[in-house]
């Protein structure tokens, strides 16, 4: 995922010192329950689609925001699935974050899934029983859009 401006000017005062920051994933399904992934220039794996919101932006404008930038499709967010602190991250030039992420399951509305920016090798739909390799991260989160269950919640029991 490319660096946002805003992200970088903090990093110009603080160096690689822990950031905190939201984050968006989304879990784009079609009218055929195909589930939308790319292939992140990053790391080579497939994945759901997610950013950083801006300043100000809610995660349901991410998101839509997001998925477009990405693969030229556009959705409409139906419900919040997850909301979970991640792991905190180094990254290979020093930089530390941890990401409060907020996933949601998306409906595809429009567009034609196609690499649109930097951040992605590739893009495509996939039909659920023929998934690529992927990390557990993307797996999850698939598998409870598909639930219709409430959001889950780390810490807090379903029961």
């Amino acid at each position: 995922m490319a660096t946002p401006d805003f992200i970088r000017d903090i990093r110009a005062g603080i160096g690689h010192q822990l950031l905190w920051l939201p984050g968006v994933s989304a879990v784009v399904f079609d009218d055929r329950g195909r589930v939308l992934l790319g292939r992140r220039v990053d790391n080579g794996m497939w994945s759901i689609i997610g950013g950083i919101p801006e300043p100000g932006e809610q995660p349901a404008e991410t998101a839509v925001r997001e998925v477009f930038e990405e693969t030229a499709v556009h959705v409409v967010p139906e419900r919040v699935i997850l909301v979970e602190a991640l792991q905190r991250v180094r990254y290979p030039n020093g930089d530390q974050c941890q990401f409060m992420d907020i996933s949601l399951r998306c409906r595809a509305v429009g567009g034609t899934a196609v690499v649109n920016d930097d951040e992605s090798l590739e893009v495509g739909w996939f039909a659920l029983d023929a998934l690529p390799e992927m990390e557990e991260f993307a797996v999850a989160r698939i598998k409870m859009a598909l639930d219709d269950g409430p959001a889950w919640f780390a810490g807090i029991d379903r029961a």
